[in-house]
């Protein structure tokens, strides 16, 4: 069984769960190669199937992304598959998983041509594009900075990109996110991420934003969340998933839903590289 582990010649050495799953995918009997998307020269058809990892430069290449992902797809098996991923490298999906009664983050979109002074009133908020990634592009702001606020909005709207604003939930600098990983819709492992946007800091220029991670065991209300919101998606049972959510008063909310080319954390997770690879293992024998 031959299989593609996908990342970008930008992120070359960058992925730390792409080392475990090779072991793991070696050990479950699977042939694997890191190979870049943008990467001309790789023939994907001699692959019983390519899985996303780290296409981290998809952000500043939307349409040439997402025109390899439907092309790959009709010369190998795609995880996860292309339809997946057009619906989720927009964050305007937070609003169809909210209209569906789901715990999400207040979320406020503008598009281009809207006046970015229609920015909602909130005490203290994020501003970043609807296509973003590792915290690229995402600020947080005051209702006193809110001039600031509008600009970097207006500075996103005149490139053509769609914009988010959502409150920051304070409880996230105390306690921090919890992502929670799915393996083939089962329940793998959690991390914790500490808190990445500090007040009155630039967005980060880097393909992604250094993170701190730890390992963290979800309660059972944020298990409850990640475990409703993967079963509202119009999709089959996918090969992997990440549900990132954040404390508030009300309980867990979603920031995000990660199903393209999300880190997985394998070295925080006992046993997780094993999980995953049985899963890619049985999804190959079918």
């Amino acid at each position: 069984m031959k299989l593609a582990l996908a990342t970008a010649i930008a992120a070359f050495g960058l992925d730390e769960d792409l080392e475990p799953l090779r072991q793991a995918c070696a050990e479950a009997g699977i042939q694997t190669s890191i190979v870049a998307w943008d990467d001309m020269t790789v023939s994907w058809a001699r692959f019983d199937a390519v899985l996303l990892r780290s296409p981290w430069d998809y952000v500043d290449r939307l349409p040439e992304f997402l025109a390899w992902c439907d092309r790959t797809a009709t010369q190998t098996t795609l995880w996860n598959p292309p339809d997946v991923v057009r619906w989720n490298t927009d964050k305007r999906y937070l609003g169809e998983l909210a209209a569906r009664g789901l715990p999400v983050i207040e979320s406020h979109f503008l598009a281009p041509g809207d006046d970015p002074a229609a920015l909602p009133e909130l005490a203290e908020f994020v501003v970043k594009p609807t296509v973003g990634a590792g915290s690229r592009d995402a600020q947080r702001y005051l209702h006193a900075d809110r001039s600031a606020a509008i600009a970097h909005a207006r500075r996103l709207l005149d490139q053509g990109r769609h914009v988010l604003v959502q409150p920051y939930l304070k409880a996230v600098d105390e306690q921090g996110e919890t992502a929670l990983l799915f393996f083939q819709g089962g329940f793998s492992h959690a991390i914790r991420k500490a808190p990445l946007l500090k007040r009155g800091e630039d967005p980060t220029s880097a393909l992604f934003k250094a993170e701190s991670i730890t390992p963290r065991q979800p309660s059972a209300a944020e298990l409850d969340v990640a475990t409703r919101v993967l079963a509202a998606l119009p999709f089959d049972t996918l090969a992997y998933a990440r549900v990132d959510l954040l404390p508030s008063d009300s309980g867990p909310q979603l920031l995000e839903l990660e199903l393209t080319e999300p880190s997985v954390f394998l070295p925080y997770g006992e046993g997780a590289a094993a999980r995953f690879a049985a899963v890619l293992a049985a999804r190959l024998a079918r």
